[in-house]
C-alpha cells in the first residue's frame, strides 16, 4: 500500500466518526440511551486511535488536500457536544427550565473552545475543560445525581472552558501516562458496561466509576498545583 493510500485511509477512519454520530443521534431521538452512549463509546475509541494513526502515516504531508484537525473538529462537536447535550435534555434528570439552560450554555461554549487556537497546551493538555460532554452526560446516566448538582457542574465546566486550568490527555499527555492511559481504558470499558446494562448497575460500579471520572478530569489541575509549588519552592531558595 502506498504512503499516499495510507494517508488517505486516515482520513476515511476519521470519517466513520460522522456516520457513527448518524448512529447515535438516531437511537438518542428514540430515547435509546444503552445504545446511544454504546456508540458513542465507539467514535470515542476512533478519536483516541485517529490521531496516533494520523502522524504515523503522515496525513498532511501525503493527503494534504483534507484538514484532518478540521474533520476531526467538527466530528467531535457531534459526539463530544451535541448529542450528548440533546440526551441530558430529553432524559428527565432536569427539570423543565434548567434543560434549556445547560443545553445553551454547553452548545455555546463548546463551539467557542472547538474555535479556539489556545485550547492545546504545550506540553499536550487542554487549556481549560475540553468539552468532553459525552463523558460528563454518561456519568450523569449512571449516577443520576439531582437536577441541582447537574446544573452545578454544567455552569462550572463551562466557565472553565475560558481559564488557564489544565485537563489532560490520556495518550498525549506524557506525566502520569502511565497510570492515566489505563485509567481512562478502565473508564471506557465501565462506561460501556453501564450503557450495556441499561444504567442498571451496582453502587460499586457507580463510586469506581465516579472516581475515575474525577481522576481524570482533576489530574491536569493538580499536576498544575504541583508544579507551581515546586516552582515557587525553587523560586525561594534561589533568592535565599
Amino acid at each position: 500500500m502506498s504512503s499516499r493510500l495510507k494517508a488517505l485511509s486516515v482520513h476515511y477512519f476519521t470519517a466513520l466518526g460522522a456516520v457513527i454520530a448518524m448512529l447515535a443521534m438516531l437511537a438518542a431521538v428514540d430515547e435509546r440511551w444503552d445504545l446511544m452512549f454504546l456508540w458513542l463509546v465507539v467514535a470515542f475509541f476512533v478519536d483516541g486511535l485517529d490521531g496516533p494513526l494520523a502522524r504515523k502515516y503522515e496525513v498532511k504531508k501525503f493527503a494534504s488536500e483534507y484538514d484532518g484537525v478540521l474533520l476531526d473538529l467538527i466530528i467531535d462537536y457531534l459526539t463530544y457536544v451535541f448529542i450528548p447535550a440533546y440526551a441530558l435534555f430529553v432524559s428527565g434528570l432536569l427539570n423543565g427550565w434548567s434543560g434549556w439552560v445547560c443545553i445553551i450554555v454547553i452548545a455555546f461554549t463548546s463551539v467557542l473552545y472547538f474555535a479556539d487556537t489556545r485550547m492545546k497546551t504545550k506540553d499536550n493538555n487542554f487549556a481549560g475543560f475540553p468539552g468532553c460532554w459525552n463523558m460528563v452526560v454518561l456519568v450523569f446516566f449512571t449516577i443520576q445525581p439531582a437536577w441541582q448538582v447537574i446544573l452545578a457542574i454544567v455552569i462550572v465546566l463551562s466557565i472553565s472552558m475560558f481559564t488557564n486550568l489544565k485537563f489532560i490527555h490520556p495518550v498525549r499527555t506524557s506525566r502520569w501516562r502511565g497510570f492515566s492511559l489505563p485509567v481512562a481504558i478502565i473508564w471506557t470499558f465501565l462506561g460501556g458496561y453501564a450503557a450495556w446494562t441499561n444504567f442498571q448497575t451496582s453502587l460499586f460500579l457507580q463510586m469506581t466509576f465516579l472516581l475515575f471520572s474525577l481522576y481524570l478530569l482533576t489530574a491536569g489541575i493538580i499536576q498544575q498545583i504541583f508544579s507551581s509549588t515546586k516552582t515557587g519552592k525553587i523560586d525561594e531558595e534561589q533568592n535565599s
